[in-house]
């Protein structure tokens, strides 16, 4: 039975909810890109409950105007403990900007998609506001925006290397990565009456001090002392060999601290907290949230990227797979934190009792929607790892890549009266599901992919590859295009057996560093070879923390310190993409030109002859989700966007 709400179910965000509640004062002020959507795959609302349910008062103000007279910031008036500051699910440039810097011209995290309801840099730009109005209240910044900007970064739309987002923000604490062990540890030490100021053993938490102070020694912690911001101005390889020390640390189980000097600061980064155990990550999922917007937004329009994932479930988060690329580890780490069956079956009675659910759930999911309750055979094995994956360039050999959990709960949600259909919609690690790759796999691979396809795939099934030239894919940190290849002959085999029609659907990524103009007809010709018309591409986008922006920027891998080849220019980029579209008839003349300058009239017939493809099941053309495409979408894991669904 569907639950009626009243507006006190929601945490106030306006000072009449406040005094309907009950308050006449906050502990704690949270700010939000964002607009307020009470349900645990957004950030602030998940923080929100966290520190109601630990027995404090806590409001929330979204989406607040930065360009009046900043009453929004005022409208709560001084927490007694902190203000909270996120820009949101997203890093707010992803947000607002393309590949190619163009503006966007919609926000799927406000109401009727809007735009212009944020700033850029939205983080530093609510956290100077509000040491300009309350100087002497501390400012707590987290989210992904705080979570990848931690230390010095490049900044892809400035063109330019920012220090820590603590320095730019004048923020007093950040906290990094998935926020609800430190977030507990601050309320329950503020709670015993320590000074805000004297948080700064806490793991996942990282704070300023004076740069002519030294950093006080922990007993449990040794110390990795960066190249300073300044020497990073001054030399890129400087840059680029820090960003070893800060994927490890941030992907490791026993950590090192990390300092880095910055103008008057040193900045200290402490060490993550370990893996969330099932019952620390039920604990929030398993919150009073209302799993709706606020009221306040009824008459604005739907919220698209709540409407995407209200009907979805979130299994776990976190992602082994290290992609070079994608932001995913370096804010929600590598190792994999499992929700109970029993929580996610709890969610699956939620959602169906909807007022609006008809019957099918659209993602039974995470970062990685085939990774729920894969980990290490001997944890005290993981506990020593420093690899930044645990699939590339092998599978590990003390990874369980077992996949019967995830066989028995599909089924389990299956069998739900009020369930029709239960849908995967996030993405699958194909490479995982393959005897060519994963050697040590055991039978659970082949039940797992039939009961996906069979049951679970609205008609397309999303894969990665990314890529088909091996010197690419490696620095992408993926797998040889062939296993793709047998991925394939398998998907193929199950539609067939079935007597079913679903596409499968590869996305593959132009001017990633490494990659060439010759590597992009490659990719093309053999695609099409293997019948598929490609428009779900993206064109690389340089997002804080992540492998390929450090070479992107710096020219260097930041693990080998060799020169790599980036495509820069926008014409560089633009000859890139143009191979995706060879089935045009306006590409057609410059893809013939570019590859006859290069000597590849070999290409020229595969890509432009009309000889037939292979057979391929569920083939159909679809839109583009590119850059320079058609469709509009916004922005999703590679591109700094918090995986919370």
């Amino acid at each position: 039975m569907a639950v009626k709400h009243e507006l006190k179910d929601w945490l106030p965000i306006t000072k009449k909810e406040l005094e309907a509640h009950g308050w006449d004062e906050l502990d704690v002020v949270i700010i939000s890109g964002d607009a307020y959507v009470d349900h645990p795959a957004f950030g602030g609302a998940v923080i929100g409950r966290i520190i109601e349910s630990a027995g404090y008062r806590v409001g929330i103000i979204p989406q607040p105007n930065w360009q009046d007279d900043l009453r929004d910031f005022k409208k709560f008036g001084k927490p007694k403990l902190f203000f909270g500051v996120t820009s949101g699910c997203m890093d707010s440039m992803v947000n607002h900007y393309t590949a190619n810097k163009r503006k966007r011209s919609n926000d799927a995290y406000t109401p009727g998609g809007e735009a212009g309801f944020r700033p850029d840099y939205a983080t530093i730009t609510y956290s100077k506001i509000l040491k300009e109005i309350y100087p002497d209240v501390p400012v707590v910044i987290g989210g992904v925006e705080a979570s990848l900007r931690r230390v010095t970064h490049y900044d892809y739309w400035s063109d330019q290397l920012m220090p820590s987002i603590l320095v730019d923000s004048g923020a007093d604490l950040l906290v990094y990565g998935m926020g609800e062990q430190p977030l507990r540890e601050i309320m329950s030490l503020l709670g015993k009456g320590v000074p805000f100021h004297q948080l700064t053993n806490i793991p996942q938490t990282s704070y300023k001090m004076p740069r002519q102070e030294d950093v006080p020694a922990h007993k449990d912690w040794k110390d990795i002392v960066l190249n300073t911001h300044e020497k990073c101005l001054r030399d890129k390889k400087s840059y680029a060999s820090n960003f070893k020390h800060v994927e490890q640390e941030s992907n490791k189980l026993r950590a090192d601290r990390i300092i880095q000097a910055a103008g008057d600061f040193n900045v200290v980064i402490n060490p993550p907290y370990y893996t969330m155990t099932e019952q620390e990550i039920d604990q929030s999922f398993d919150m009073n949230y209302t799993r709706l917007p606020h009221p306040k937004y009824n008459k604005r329009g739907p919220i698209p990227a709540y409407e995407m994932i209200k009907f979805s479930i979130n299994m776990h988060r976190g992602c082994f797979g290290g992609c070079s690329f994608c932001t995913i580890s370096a804010h929600q780490g590598k190792f994999i934190a499992s929700r109970s069956q029993d929580s996610i079956m709890k969610e699956v009675d939620q959602v169906v009792n909807m007022p609006d659910f008809k019957g099918y759930i659209s993602d039974l999911g995470g970062p990685s929607a085939n990774m729920y309750g894969l980990k290490g055979k001997v944890q005290e094995i993981c506990d020593r790892c420093v690899s930044p994956s645990c699939i590339h360039p092998v599978i590990c050999s003390n990874l369980d890549t077992d996949h019967s959990q995830m066989t028995e709960l599909y089924r389990k949600v299956d069998k739900h009266p009020k369930v029709k259909k239960a849908f995967v919609g996030s993405g699958i690690r194909y490479d995982l599901l393959t005897k060519s790759y994963n050697k040590d796999a055991n039978d659970s691979i082949d039940e797992y992919m039939e009961q996906l396809i069979t049951r679970h795939v609205s008609g397309r099934l999303k894969v990665a590859p990314e890529h088909t030239a091996d010197d690419t894919l490696k620095i992408m940190r993926k797998p040889s295009f062939k296993h793709f290849h047998e991925f394939k002959k398998k998907y193929d085999k199950i539609n067939e057996k079935h007597q079913l029609n679903q596409q499968l659907i590869p996305y593959f990524i132009s001017s990633h560093p490494g990659c060439k103009e010759e590597d992009m007809a490659n990719l093309a010709a053999e695609t099409k070879d293997m019948g598929f018309r490609l428009e779900q591409v993206q064109d690389f986008t340089p997002t804080p923390m992540t492998v390929a922006t450090v070479i992107y920027y710096s020219g260097y891998h930041p693990y080998t310190m060799q020169r790599l080849f980036t495509p820069k220019s926008e014409k560089e980029k633009r000859n890139q993409h143009m191979f995706f579209f060879w089935h045009k008839s306006e590409y057609r003349q410059r893809i013939k030109d570019k590859l006859q300058s290069k000597g590849r009239e070999d290409l020229i017939e595969r890509l432009l002859s009309n000889r037939p493809p292979q057979k391929s099941f569920g083939q159909k053309k679809t839109e583009s989700a590119g850059t320079f495409g058609k469709k509009k979408s916004f922005a999703g894991k590679r591109s700094g966007k918090s995986r919370r669904k």
